[in-house]
């Protein structure tokens, strides 16, 4: 993904604008903790909340910050309808995601986005960054899709590990082998989902209780959008 850290850059540009450099953060669907990573080095005052019900990114995350009280990391299915208890605030600044949520279909993320609505406290912000398919234009989504993965093979070539070698590799570690296999037994090869179009989600969000929204970046294949409370 060559544009990851611009995603993530304007990510954060628009907390500090929106919510300051002291927010209090949902990292949903958190991964290995990479949005908490880059948030916590560009402002040291933040304290962030990572969701994920990966066990094997989780042990990851952990160990990660295993020293840092500014991190907290809850187990939870963003699918079971009390998974908000599980969380240590009530409210948050920002509520913050990126290339995670498109491994749910369009009915459970419209749910999410309305539990979400009810986390992000008045004048928060919700940035989701992910694949949003504009299926009206197949001829240009085709031709950059044909770039995009030219471009993966050649990176492949140079030694890159892909999806499946990344995984492989985890199950033979010592300390991820018992959670990668938790971790195939939960979603299998890889989850189902789906990939609405940029106007889906702005429209779901206001929907959910979202004053405003709009993307404010996009890439040939994927958008960030943001949604102010």
């Amino acid at each position: 993904m060559p544009d990851r850290e611009e995603r993530f850059r304007v990510m954060l540009d628009l907390v500090e604008a929106t919510v300051g450099p002291e927010p209090r953060v949902l990292d949903l669907a958190c991964g290995t903790g990479s949005i908490t990573d880059r948030l916590l080095r560009r402002f040291p005052k933040a304290v962030s909340t990572g969701v994920d019900l990966d066990p094997a990114l989780l042990t990851i995350a952990r160990g990660t910050f295993a020293d840092d009280d500014r991190v907290t990391f809850v187990t939870a299915d963003l699918k079971d309808p009390d998974w908000t208890a599980r969380l240590p605030y009530d409210r948050y600044d920002a509520v913050l995601t990126a290339t995670a949520l498109h491994w749910l279909c369009a009915g459970p993320l419209a749910t999410l986005y309305g539990q979400l609505a009810g986390l992000v406290r008045d004048g928060g912000v919700l940035m989701n960054a992910d694949h949003m398919i504009d299926r009206t234009t197949p001829r240009i989504n085709a031709a950059e899709r044909a770039h995009r993965h030219a471009v993966m093979d050649r990176a492949k070539e140079g030694g890159a590990v892909d999806w499946a070698e990344w995984w492989a590799l985890a199950a033979k570690d010592p300390a991820l082998a018992e959670p990668t296999a938790r971790r195939f037994e939960i979603y299998g090869e890889h989850a189902d989902g789906e990939t609405p179009p940029l106007q889906w989600h702005v429209q779901t969000l206001l929907t959910a209780g979202f004053a405003e929204s709009r993307a404010v970046w996009s890439s040939p294949s994927d958008a960030l959008v943001l949604a102010l409370k």
